[in-house]
């Protein structure tokens, strides 16, 4: 029987903003208290977006297909659920996946949906880890085609993950460039002093120059804890910040929040390099690990939000 009781049409950041916060607010942040910092990114303007309205045109659903090839923000509000709207939101997503030839999509499933994920031939992998307070698992789906294609990134070319243990320089080193190989075009980095004997080498930075220059949505946020240090010493990756403003962003963290003693960096493919103590070397890396990097990326967006540029780095306008 085709419904008629609601419609599904295509949406924009840009046109539909209103009713997609209006769907996404009354199911993640009202109904499992997401906090707002973490429901809203920059992948927003930059996805596609489905909105399902009733009769009268309001909004009832919503979901998003990334660049990054994932589905995600599926949300439908409450008196609407088990009346197809979801199947109907991703089946949409996944016919438009099909018509920009992605190889696969893959999605951050809440534990408790992973059947529903299952009708749609997505299985899980990976270990179970925590985003938003909420247990999820990662799930993947090849996606087949009519003809052959050449995707932008085959999954089987993607070296297998691995986890680095850092006992020394020499080996942070390696790590930190190999993170930053992997990288597309964002990154996240939590620094004591911009680590310059790791992201101040010629190799560190021309991958830096790489990523800063990728297109209109690259993004290398930096969280430093001591800006005054870099900024004396002359560190090369300032001046890169200060030539590509649009792109490199320092932040300080506020004075309660300095006690953290760690330094970590974050790419855009799940991968992390951390270490436990920001002022030496030791620690570990993987190459794909989205638990991990999930909760990372969650203390980094809390600390990023309540943070500020220093009176130096206001100096440079970076």
């Amino acid at each position: 029987m085709i419904r008629d009781d609601f419609t599904l049409e295509p949406a924009t950041w840009a046109v539909d903003e209103a009713d997609l916060k209006a769907v996404r607010t009354a199911v993640f942040l009202v109904e499992q208290a997401i906090p707002e910092a973490d429901e809203w990114d920059a992948l927003d303007p930059r996805s596609i977006h489905v909105l399902a309205r009733d009769r009268e045109g309001r909004p009832i659903g919503t979901g998003r297909l990334t660049p990054e090839h994932t589905i995600g923000r599926m949300a439908v509000v409450a008196d609407w659920r088990g009346r197809g709207i979801g199947e109907a939101i991703m089946c949409h997503l996944l016919e438009r996946a099909r018509a920009l030839r992605y190889p696969a999509i893959e999605l951050h499933a809440q534990t408790h949906a992973i059947p529903f994920y299952a009708k749609f031939g997505f299985a899980p992998y990976g270990e179970e880890f925590v985003e938003c307070a909420i247990p999820h698992r990662m799930m993947r789906v090849a996606l087949d085609a009519d003809e052959p294609y050449r995707p932008v990134v085959r999954l089987e070319e993607t070296p297998p993950p691995r986890l680095i243990e850092i006992d020394d320089r020499d080996g942070a080193r390696a790590a930190t460039l190999e993170l930053l190989a992997l990288a597309r075009r964002d990154l996240c980095i939590y620094t004591r002093d911009l680590d310059p004997m790791l992201l101040g080498t010629e190799a560190a930075l021309e991958q830096l120059r790489r990523i800063g220059t990728a297109g209109t949505h690259a993004s290398v946020r930096i969280l430093i804890q001591q800006p005054d240090l870099p900024l004396r010493n002359g560190h090369r990756l300032i001046h890169l910040a200060h030539r590509l403003p649009s792109v490199f962003r320092l932040r300080t963290p506020l004075a309660e929040d300095l006690h953290y003693p760690s330094a970590f960096l974050l790419n855009d493919r799940r991968g992390y390099l951390f270490r436990p103590l920001g002022g030496r070397f030791e620690g570990e890396a993987h190459t794909y690990a989205p638990g991990r990097h999930a909760q990372l990326l969650e203390y980094f967006n809390q600390i990023w939000e309540r943070s500020g540029p220093s009176e130096e780095l206001r100096e440079l306008r970076l």
